[in-house]
């Protein structure tokens, strides 16, 4: 495997623009003889589709959903970062991507994230040119808020439906070109293959999920903008129909996985209260700037609390141990999220949590609704409170919500160069799909930045230069009668076949559940070395009764079941990945944190009150490379390669929020 990250010379502020300027470009008259693929119409898929196909591209657009509304972008509640200081308070360029190099634990590549926090400034005006409705300060301008990691208020929303609106703008602009032709969209298809030929990227493979067809597709290039992987976990954030099969099948077809294992734990869900839920509700992170997160500072009236013996109003606040602001004066609630969710378990591991199960802990705004009163907190937060009363029956208003972290967002993706494309030529890989700018810990606020960066400002320069690259000649060339095609399909076929052949046994969702469980206790919160090897042990074992033991019940038209099929087989696999990175990672950072590896009372750190015991501590020397694996095949390790960190700008130091 090759790894050439391609990241142009010159001074970190000055590589975009240098790399834009020689970048080559397909002439206008010329770009309609291109085909492109876009896998996926969440932020990233819908915005790459528009903007290439208005540059003149014909663009086949694939989605399982029903429509491009209902990708998962919609869920996106806080907001989205743009470092346009309007509050006055010391933001730039720079705050924003030292901010989340630091946030990410210094684990993300530098030139990348740089680019990310300059082209915030274009992406915040260009969504405001779509009708964007943006929160507003009485004056007209555009409202700020700040998210966990932060110290400036960057952050711009639309209450809590910040996800909605954008998505809904992009598709306004993805329906656009569908009307004039540019764009032909496949609703209900879903990318079981990705199809390389003479090294390139040059098609799909397609599943029908209405009448179950099989479908070859033919294009110059693929961009696959199809989300992350948490649902590896079973119980998280997302939609139940999110999955890993787009990017694990290329990853099968030689596209190398970068940091599989840094998945994030976002501290802000409703905790769990059944083990017939199928997914976790988020609660916007942006709650924490006027919510004052605790629990009690001993067992017992945890306890009365849980039993429903005691309000939690009914604690005194001397008996209210807050401990974010105890443990992180300087940031206090708005602790980045890693920070935040271990600090949670820690004290519900303690006996002090206060949900039912003894794993949730408080967020209380009754000091905020003293000092501002309901109408504002409301103007803010109205659609959240709504949405946490019609879940757990409490008025946020007059009883504190119950938090506790839950699997949410991945930073681990297919690798990408700078231009966004994989090591397989002509792979384009967006959004949280792709690896490149979070790395080991993502900020609140930086997935819708990062998704539409990708799509309207990156990726129509860098597929247009590998096009150009590539010559008029090359455009159309491959068409889906080539030999590679027929292979792809007749892999997919009996990968089918082989699911539907089992008649009795444990259903997908069984499976689903286990692998999650796994997942969660090995790979979670808090992992070792002596649980990632029982881990991979017990995906194993799992794997093989799955083939074995698989339920699939329905044919091979409308089959939900034999969707759900495919999609925990590549979980299973995928998660044995997860696990192997997990395991070959000697340090803690960020998202990934390693028992074996924090710092303790001994260290000279702690002593000195520059950071709490338990913190996650990091080796640099060892450890500062991107974790790229590549396939083998079936019961075979994955071979790693490793991409160097290397920083220009910026130093590493210890990461420390006190």
């Amino acid at each position: 495997m090759k790894l050439e990250s391609n990241i142009p010379t010159g001074s970190l502020a000055e590589k975009w623009d240098n790399h834009q300027a020689n970048l080559k470009l397909v002439n206008p008259t010329n770009k309609g003889k291109y085909h492109i693929i876009v896998v996926g119409t969440g932020l990233a898929g819908s915005s790459a589709a528009a903007s290439l196909a208005e540059l003149g591209y014909y663009v086949s657009c694939f989605c399982y959903q029903d429509s491009p509304r209902r990708a998962h972008s919609i869920a996106a509640q806080g907001g989205l970062n743009a470092a346009k200081n309007y509050q006055n308070d010391g933001d730039s360029v720079y705050r924003l991507f030292y901010d989340t190099i630091k946030g990410g634990d210094f684990r993300s590549r530098e030139a990348n994230v740089y680019r990310l926090a300059q082209l915030s400034l274009k992406i915040v005006d260009h969504m405001v040119a779509q009708g964007v409705p943006f929160a507003r300060e009485y004056g007209g301008l555009l409202a700020n808020r700040s998210f966990g990691g932060t110290q400036v208020s960057r952050t711009f929303y639309a209450r809590g439906q910040t996800g909605q609106q954008l998505l809904l703008a992009a598709y306004q602009q993805l329906s656009q070109q569908m009307a004039r032709g540019q764009v032909k969209m496949y609703n209900r298809h879903e990318m079981l293959d990705l199809v390389v030929v003479d090294g390139h990227a040059k098609g799909i493979i397609t599943r029908d999920l209405i009448s179950g067809d099989i479908n070859r597709w033919a294009g110059d290039c693929v961009i696959l903008c199809t989300g992350g992987y948490s649902n590896a976990f079973f119980l998280s954030t997302n939609a139940q129909g999110c999955n890993v099969s787009a990017t694990y099948r290329a990853y099968r077809k030689g596209a190398g996985f970068a940091n599989p294992c840094y998945t994030q734990i976002h501290p802000t869900c409703i905790p769990v209260h059944s083990n017939q839920q199928s997914k976790l509700t988020l609660m916007s992170e942006s709650l924490r700037n006027d919510g004052r997160i605790w629990v009690p500072k001993d067992q017992e009236t945890a306890a009365k609390i849980r039993n429903g013996e005691l309000s939690p109003n009914e604690v005194n606040e001397r008996d209210r141990d807050y401990y974010l602001e105890r443990k992180y004066p300087s940031f206090g609630n708005l602790a980045p999220r890693d920070i935040a969710s271990r600090s949670a378990k820690e004290v519900c591991d303690q006996g002090r949590g206060v949900a039912g199960t003894g794993y949730g802990v408080f967020l209380d705004f009754r000091d905020a609704m003293a000092k501002m009163g309901s109408n504002a907190l409301r103007e803010r937060y109205g659609n959240l409170f709504e949405m946490y009363q019609n879940i757990n029956g409490d008025n946020p208003e007059q009883t504190p919500i119950m938090i506790y972290p839950a699997v949410h967002y991945t930073m681990g993706g297919l690798w990408v160069d700078y231009n966004l494309q994989s090591n397989l030529p002509g792979l384009f890989v967006a959004g949280e799909a792709n690896f490149s700018d979070h790395g080991a810990n993502r900020l609140g606020a930086s997935a819708l930045m990062q998704g539409l960066a990708d799509g309207y400002f990156i990726l129509p320069y860098t597929v247009s230069h590998y096009l150009a690259q590539q010559g008029l000649s090359q455009a159309g060339i491959i068409k889906t009668d080539a030999k590679e095609f027929a292979e792809a399909e007749n892999q997919v076929k009996d990968r089918i076949n082989r699911l539907l052949a089992n008649r009795s046994g444990e259903s997908p969702r069984y499976f689903h559940q286990q692998v999650g469980k796994i997942l969660w206790e090995q790979c979670g919160l808090e992992r070792s070395k002596e649980g990632l090897e029982k881990a991979l042990s017990d995906l194993k074992a799992l794997e093989e009764q799955f083939w074995q033991n698989v339920k699939v019940v329905g044919g091979k038209g409308l089959n939900q079941e034999l969707e759900k099929a495919g999609r925990v087989a590549d979980f299973i696999q995928f998660g044995q990945l997860m696990c192997h990175d997990a395991l070959t990672r000697e340090e803690s950072c960020g998202s990934h944190f390693r028992i074996e590896h924090q710092y303790t009372e001994q260290d000279e750190e702690v002593k000195n009150g520059f950071l709490s015991p338990g913190e996650a501590k990091r080796n640099d020397q060892d450890f500062a490379f991107v974790s790229v694996w590549e396939f083998q095949g079936d019961h075979q390790p994955p071979t790693l390669h490793q991409e160097p960190l290397i920083y220009e700008e910026v130093a590493f130091s210890t990461r420390s929020y006190q």
